[in-house]
């Protein structure tokens, strides 16, 4: 199973709560800040809805 790297690269201000409680569930919430998830559906799901807030890279 891979591995991504997450990061927050816009914020979630003016954005709705179900994607503010998305950035929170992923372990983000600081602009820059970074987690490694495993590549399961439910994390790409979380990363479809906020696509747009974050950046994904794969990481080994």
């Amino acid at each position: 199973m891979g591995k991504l790297k997450i990061t927050q690269v816009r914020s979630t201000i003016d954005r709705k709560l179900p994607q503010k409680r998305t950035i929170e569930a992923l372990g983000l919430g600081k602009l820059r800040k970074s987690v490694i998830h495993n590549d399961t559906p439910q994390i790409r799901g979380m990363i479809r809805a906020v696509g747009h807030l974050i950046t994904v890279e794969e990481v080994e």
